[in-house]
């Protein structure tokens, strides 16, 4: 699958949300079914663009290249048998360019609380191994450069979400306020992180980052979250 297809499947899975049983609140907590896998709850980015991000509308970063911190909190999910209720994912990402020129190299966390047959489904469903969205995205990926059992702190208060996992990451964002206090939102969205939700348009307070070779520092830039669900194909 080349970058376009890529881009193309991203906005048809956003298009096609009802398909996706993402359209009704049911939804956020149905049960996976028995021989597949499925995960809803909360997820949120920052990066170093400037609000709002232009790689979701297939545009180039703001400033030539990105840096992109994604977490998830899965409220209820399971991967046949395994229960992944209750556990956190994180991935740190860079691409050096255009996001649909350019492959990128990105870094997976996942919540040391896992068994190891939590650590191992989980690894495989966001290293897209397992199929489904986790898999779209990931084939933007160069490669990972690791994955890491690591404690993994996600806070979800109103309109304010955070992540930090100590010794490698802190981030938080913040809702911006829209028209009447309302909450400022972009829906079907090219690349979407979780199709069939409004994106919710957040500010970054400081975002860091030590790992690998990489040490990112910033502040006030893009953000957004929503509630998310995946599931196998």
């Amino acid at each position: 699958m080349n970058r376009r297809e890529v881009v193309t499947t991203l906005a048809a899975l956003a298009a096609a949300a009802p398909l996706l049983e993402v359209a009704s609140a049911a939804s956020a907590t149905e049960a996976p079914t028995a021989d597949g896998w499925g995960l809803s709850g909360s997820y949120f980015e920052a990066c170093s663009c400037e609000t709002v991000c232009p790689c979701i509308f297939e545009s180039a970063p703001s400033h030539g290249d990105c840096d992109v911190l994604y977490a998830w909190r899965i409220d209820k999910g399971s991967d046949g048998a395994v229960s992944l209720d209750g556990l956190n994912v994180a991935i740190a990402a860079h691409t050096g360019g255009h996001m649909q020129k350019v492959k990128w190299l990105a870094a997976l966390y996942i919540d040391d609380r896992a068994t190891a047959e939590q650590h191992s489904a989980l690894e495989r469903i966001f290293t897209g191994k397992a199929g489904g969205h986790p898999a779209a995205l990931a084939s933007f990926f160069e490669r990972f450069l690791g994955v890491k059992s690591v404690p993994i702190d996600y806070q979800f208060e109103g309109r304010k979400r955070s992540v930090f996992i100590p010794g490698v990451m802190r981030a938080a964002v913040e809702a911006i306020k829209g028209q009447g206090g309302a909450e400022t939102t972009v829906t079907a969205q090219p690349l979407a992180l979780a199709p069939g939700n409004p994106l919710v348009v957040a500010r970054s307070g400081e975002v860091l980052l030590t790992d690998y070779d990489w040490n990112w520092k910033f502040s006030g830039r893009a953000g957004g979250y929503s509630p998310f669900q995946y599931r196998s194909a």
